[in-house]
């Protein structure tokens, strides 16, 4: 369940809010030197201001290769190479695409939520098997799927939490 929360908020910093970020471009595999790196070992991502962000590349050569990728990538931005980096200007929101994404956002909550069920489930069964094989007693299988409850239950409050965070500064004009 701590795997599917840390998951969550990998998924979360990646979505776009308005503002710059380096999650939104530290996915981006780049085609360097004959395999596929991670953008940010090509270079070094930097924002300079809430609407830009900045790749130096380490070999200037790679320039072409990283905003190929960026291109690629598809991720509604177009990055402007100057000879020795490259700036990606991160729009604004508009009032529909927030919703869109605050919409979205909530799809990846119930995804979420439905991961920390099943964890629970797996449990549950293992719980039960236990009582079956005699391992442990009835008395201490029903304390255990009370506790392995609560445990989802708050896992599922966590995810929430992130959520409305996330919704919050995806609304944020």
């Amino acid at each position: 369940m701590k795997k599917t929360i840390d998951r969550l908020k990998c998924e979360l910093s990646s979505i776009r809010t308005g503002r710059a970020s380096s999650a939104i471009i530290e996915g981006i595999k780049v085609e360097s030197y004959g395999s596929l790196m991670p953008i940010n070992q090509i270079g070094a991502i930097s924002i300079p201001d809430a609407k830009t962000i900045e790749i130096r590349p380490w070999d200037v050569s790679q320039l072409n290769a990283i905003e190929k990728a960026i291109l690629k990538a598809d991720i509604g931005m177009t990055p402007v190479n100057d000879g020795k980096l490259i700036r990606i200007s991160v729009p604004s929101l508009t009032q529909e695409r927030r919703k869109e994404i605050a919409k979205s956002v909530g799809r990846m909550a119930e995804e979420f939520r439905i991961a920390v069920r099943n964890e629970r489930r797996i449990l549950v069964e293992n719980i039960k098997k236990l009582e079956r094989d005699k391992v442990i007693t009835e008395d201490d299988k029903k304390k255990f799927e009370a506790k392995a409850q609560k445990i989802t239950d708050d896992y599922i409050k966590k995810i929430d939490d992130n959520i409305a965070v996330k919704e919050k500064e995806v609304m944020q004009i």
